[in-house]
């Protein structure tokens, strides 16, 4: 974990214009900064940045948050690497607290890796562009395959010259570790001699998520019938296959912004489809999709085109890893390259435009093609077809999501019309396996004893009469609650009286949690009041850097600008306009006083609820007592805040 000073070291040096800006063309309007969002296409800039907020929002699609979560949502970046990013823009050294003497030595075997392909990155590119064996081998190979400088520069190719050891010679010359070198893979130990492991073959460095070189595919050149065509990277500290897309680095962002990540089998079918301006594209290195991947995937879309060869072998692997792509709630389609094509010569052969319109026309649903393609197989067998059933209805109940309802109704339709069976019959398989996999489940949950028990219970409803409807729009949302916590964070630290501030007054108004309905604020106001009571003065930024990213996005949501006054009131038409901070007083006397009229309209409906129910006759006074005192007390704060109830 990062020491908090770290973290305080790099809060207190970031600026939210310095960063936004790096990425998104900014022009001042009034206190704020203005831009095209970055997060979706637009033509008006709506994405506003405040420098004194220190928040971003776009009011086109709506994302909004601070500094390191513009970081965390542009850059794909979790938490952590999102610090680590602005600590290495701001010149902040990293302190991380003590850990375990064995994941320390992970943590150094792992930087250290890093190191070493970053160098080996840097010399096979330099071999493939300045020396003359990888000139007029590798280099003249890959300008005969298509590729361009730019696209060779962009994926960082390289070339491992044919001699036996020179990879070697240049790394133990700088000092590198030979146990290092070996574990790395781009070495081999023979004959105890170290001797270069990717001789003669073109080298694709394989990046991670944040630009990282973790890995290596090296295709030969020469034909040799004896040599695998590709070698990669053995698994290590750093290079796990299951959890790599080839090109997710150079895709993610065009991924995102167009909501969909084409699927691709090999690093050439990438780097052909990037050059001709289709960068939503990725690879899976010809192996089966893991579950790894597809969250991969899902972080930046839930539209998967898969687009592989369209002879068997192709359909065979575009087939694998389905099921665990609807488990996961991807919208999976499939386009099949046809007259024995792949992905890069298909786009080198018909050009970007008509491979973007084939993708667009000749995308089918995977569920579908799936069933196609095993009633094709079962032909007239009625056994096989009773397995295609059996297999249809069990993958159908992986689409397991409340929100995937619908579609797993359509996708039984459909598939009892081709398999000509009874809608009703199909659906009833389909439950069975779902009640299966449940009982399943709590089998297994029941057995670690893993119950949860700390769900949140599903916000209150309250029932009103038709004559009291402005009540009822005030019981319903959360307005109210919003506005005192926005109050709290922004005056919290300002005057109320003589003895007390405006948290004092607020924390004595607000003594029970039942007055807040949505436990988010509350959070929020007990973390302040945590603060507080230990003798600081919280601020909007202590939130806005929270390590609990989820409480971050709620007080950035609420300090969300949606307009700011112009000086045109006071300047061009001598107006005199008063600020918030101005009249701060009176907006935390209205929203405690509407906060408090909501509970006390609930006590009221109680109350009558109550009186609806036989009781004795003194009961029955007292509850009309009580009704009463409730009656004048919600009367007196309205008289107080200025508001009638038209009956």
């Amino acid at each position: 974990m990062i020491t908090q000073a770290t973290i305080q070291q790099i809060l207190s040096r970031i600026d939210i214009i310095d960063v936004v800006g790096s990425f998104v063309k900014l022009k001042k309007r009034g206190t704020n900064y203005l831009g095209l969002c970055p997060f979706h296409n637009e033509k008006t800039p709506s994405f506003t940045v405040s420098p004194n907020k220190e928040i971003y929002k776009c009011f086109g699609c709506g994302k909004s948050g601070n500094t390191i979560s513009f970081v965390m949502e542009h850059e794909k970046y979790s938490y952590v690497e999102a610090l680590k990013w602005l600590a290495g823009r701001y010149n902040v050294e990293v302190e991380e607290t003590e850990v375990s003497a064995e994941v320390k030595a992970q943590q150094q075997v792992a930087d250290s890796l890093y190191i070493l392909n970053g160098f080996a990155q840097k010399y096979f590119s330099e071999v493939l562009l300045n020396d003359e064996e990888g000139q007029d081998i590798a280099f003249s190979y890959l300008k005969e395959r298509g590729f361009n400088e730019a696209i060779i520069e962009k994926f960082h190719l390289g070339y491992c010259k044919e001699s036996r050891n020179a990879f070697v010679t240049e790394a133990l010359s700088k000092q590198y570790n030979r146990e290092l070198l070996v574990k790395s893979g781009l070495v081999a130990l023979r004959n105890e001699e170290l001797v270069d492991n990717y001789r003669g073959r073109i080298i694709f460095p394989i990046h991670n998520t944040t630009g990282k070189v973790i890995g290596f595919g090296a295709r030969i050149i020469k034909k040799n019938d004896r040599a695998p065509k590709y070698i990669n990277t053995p698994e290590n500290e750093i290079y796990i296959k299951s959890r790599i897309l080839y090109g997710m680095f150079f895709a993610r962002q065009v991924i995102d912004k167009f909501e969909e990540c084409l699927l691709v089998e090999g690093y050439t079918d990438v780097i052909s489809l990037h050059q001709a301006g289709i960068e939503n594209v990725v690879a899976s290195g010809g192996t089966s999709l893991t579950t790894e991947q597809i969250r991969l995937v899902r972080k930046y879309t839930n539209n998967l085109t898969i687009i592989y060869d369209g002879d068997a072998a192709g359909i065979k692997a575009a087939l694998r890893g389905l099921d665990m792509a609807l488990e996961e709630g991807l919208n999976v389609k499939l386009v099949l390259i046809p007259d024995k094509e792949d992905p890069d010569s298909y786009v080198n052969k018909v050009g970007a435009e008509a491979f973007r319109q084939f993708v667009a026309e000749n995308k089918k649903d995977f569920i579908i093609f799936q069933l196609e393609v095993a009633l094709k197989d079962a032909g007239t067998d009625s056994q096989k077809k009773a397995a295609v059933v059996n297999q249809m209805a069990e993958t159908l109940s992986r689409i397991n999501k409340a929100e995937d309802f619908t579609r797993q109704q359509d996708y039984i339709r459909q598939c009892s019309e081709l398999l000509q069976i009874e809608e009703s019959g199909f659906t009833n398989l389909v439950n069975k396996f779902i009640r299966e996999k449940v009982n399943k489940l709590e089998s297994k949950q029941f057995s670690e004893q893993a119950y949860s028990h700390n769900e949140m219970p599903p916000p209150m409803d309250f029932d009103g009469s038709a004559s009291d409807e402005g009540f009822q729009l005030l019981l319903k949302d959360e307005l109210q609650e919003r506005a005192v916590v926005r109050a709290l964070i922004e005056f919290g630290s300002m005057q109320w009286d003589d003895n007390n501030k405006v948290a004092d007054h607020i924390f004595s108004e607000c003594v029970e949690d039942d007055l807040f309905d949505n436990k988010k604020l509350l959070e929020v106001i007990n973390t302040y009041k945590l603060w507080y009571d230990a003798g600081l003065e919280p601020t909007a930024k202590n939130f806005f850097y929270h390590e609990n990213q989820e409480l971050s996005a709620v007080v950035v949501s609420l300090l969300e600008f949606p307009y700011e006054l112009s000086d045109k009131w006071k300047d061009k038409f001598e107006m005199a306009v008063s600020s918030r901070e101005e009249s701060y007083k009176q907006e935390v006397i209205s929203t405690l006083g509407y906060l408090k009229l909501r509970k006390i309209k609930r006590m009221i409906d109680e109350n009558q609820k109550d009186l609806g129910v036989p009781h004795s006759p003194e009961e029955q006074l007292n509850l009309l007592a009580t009704h009463k005192a409730l009656k004048d007390m919600e009367r007196e704060l309205l008289r107080h805040l200025g508001t009638v109830i038209v009956r």
